[in-house]
């Protein structure tokens, strides 16, 4: 290969993407017998898994990690939070929660935290709804419930934590923020059975299977932690 034709090819080659963390929050209604899930509808337009459905999350800010808390993760979460990654502290876990805490708020309206604002300082705009709604958020409640790296050759990858939570934690509801122009037009409760009927993405349907032997096992407990590095199957391990 000649010279010219190496630099011919290097541009024509794909871009490599970055792997930005991101994170994501399923939220439990378990009120019932039958436990069920948020989940909502992104839109068509979207670059990015358009009109999959999905659990409410997205990309971690770095003013996540400024934003002080009205609870902490229990210590197991907290430390497996910390695992396989490359420049760990407690910041950066926290951050990892406050994200998906922040998108549902953004995707859904719900609030999750304290109805107490008392020293909540809300560091950027995209943090204020708490402020005004009167809701300190809180990690407390949060589990780590697995991760999953975005494959190669996608428009977008993610190094993704999820994180599920009760319903009870959701503090206050916000008016009229899925609609039909929004990231997510719609928003459904569903079981379990009624998930995997939906138009998912392959690494929501594997999370599912995931949860659902984690709620047979108990949420609440100190328990290894599914890790998809390219988000397959053949790819993963427990941390």
């Amino acid at each position: 290969m000649s010279a010219a034709e190496a630099v011919v090819d290097k541009a024509s080659a794909p871009k490599r993407q970055p792997i930005r963390d991101a994170a994501t929050l399923i939220v439990i209604d378990r009120s019932r017998r039958t436990p069920k899930l948020l989940m909502g509808k992104r839109h068509e337009g979207l670059r990015f898994m358009p009109g999959k459905y999905v659990f409410p999350g997205g990309r971690v800010e770095r003013e996540d990690g400024l934003v002080n808390i009205a609870g902490a993760y229990a210590p197991h979460v907290e430390r497996r939070l910390q695992a396989n990654v490359a420049r760990p502290s407690i910041t950066r876990a926290r951050a990892y929660g406050l994200a998906a805490i922040r998108e549902l708020a953004e995707e859904t309206g719900l609030l999750i935290g304290e109805t107490d604002t008392d020293g909540f300082n809300p560091r950027s705009e995209a943090w204020r709804p708490f402020a005004e709604g009167g809701v300190f958020p809180s990690l407390e409640g949060l589990h780590f419930v697995a991760r999953a790296v975005t494959p190669p050759g996608r428009p977008r990858r993610f190094d993704t934590r999820f994180f599920a939570a009760d319903s009870a934690l959701i503090a206050k509801t916000l008016p009229d923020v899925v609609t039909a122009d929004a990231e997510l037009v719609e928003m459904v409760w569903v079981s379990l059975k009624d998930a995997r009927a939906l138009d998912l993405p392959a690494i929501t349907r594997m999370v599912l299977a995931d949860l659902e032997k984690r709620l047979e096992d108990g949420l609440e407990r100190d328990l290894p932690t599914p890790f998809y590095r390219q988000g397959s199957k053949s790819e993963r391990e427990l941390i």
